[in-house]
């Protein structure tokens, strides 16, 4: 008994040291990011990716997404973010659905894209909230609905993704004030949903 509490405690330990280490190198690659040193961006990232880390690897998406230290490169963009987004990452979820949107690399699937944009907006990612509320508005991967285009917009705004603040006064020229009532108090009600399990 006591033996596997010793056990249980010095792998927690060994656990927070791994975590430490990773997270570490994770701002030593987001500092050389940040000044645009893309190559030593790159050798950080890759190997904490390679280890499941979904921030390094959504960040390998997007580089290879705009090429940047790397030749642009559609195919892997997609398979980094897919990896991440598999293990919760909302920014992930994001990228990915905005590729599935836009068709880069891979056939335009507005489903996909709006499947992906709701796993990333119900965990609170304002960027996918905004395409949700657009979605929902266009009736793009889903019937339109413009409660649910106003809900999801509302969401976004209070984060201050202009594009929906900017949306707020067009759905709001659209819709009656009972609408605009249900939709408001939907947003409110509204709660994320945490779904990351990985680092």
């Amino acid at each position: 008994m006591i033996l596997s509490a010793l056990i249980l405690r010095l792998s927690v330990i060994l656990l927070l040291c791994w975590l430490g280490v990773a997270w570490a190198g994770y701002e030593e690659g987001e500092e050389a990011y940040l000044q645009e040193n893309f190559s030593a961006a790159l050798s950080e990232w890759r190997p904490l990716a390679e280890e499941g880390n979904t921030e390094a690897q959504n960040m390998l998406g997007y580089m290879y997404r705009y090429g940047q230290g790397v030749p642009q490169d559609f195919e892997q963009a997609r398979l980094w973010y897919r990896r991440a987004a598999d293990l919760g990452n909302a920014r992930a979820q994001n990228n990915l659905g905005a590729m599935y949107r836009q068709g880069l690399g891979i056939p335009q699937d507005f489903q996909e894209a709006f499947r992906w944009f709701l796993r990333a907006a119900e965990q609170g990612n304002g960027g996918a909230q905004n395409h949700v509320g657009l979605m929902y508005y266009k009736g793009e991967g889903v019937r339109q609905d413009l409660v649910q285009a106003y809900m999801w917009a509302y969401l976004a705004a209070q984060q201050g993704i202009d594009p929906s603040i900017q949306a707020l006064d067009l759905l709001s020229q659209e819709m009656t004030a009972a609408q605009i009532t249900e939709a408001t108090g939907l947003a409110r009600k509204w709660k994320p949903k945490g779904e990351e399990v990985a680092l």
